[in-house]
């Protein structure tokens, strides 16, 4: 699970810095560091998950 959300978040960051999204808090292309601290977010919280169960 956590390979494919890397994947995905790798993708729109990619897609941020070539056309911002537009989604309120991601209007500009340095924006996209919020992706990344929102991927780094995820990733933990999936692999909590993943080692609790």
């Amino acid at each position: 699970m956590s390979k494919a959300l890397s994947i995905i978040i790798l993708i729109m960051m990619a897609l941020h810095l070539w056309r911002p999204l537009g989604l309120p808090g991601l209007r500009k292309r340095k924006d996209v560091w919020k992706i990344a601290v929102f991927a780094l977010a995820a990733i933990a919280l999936t692999t909590l998950l993943s080692h609790e169960l």
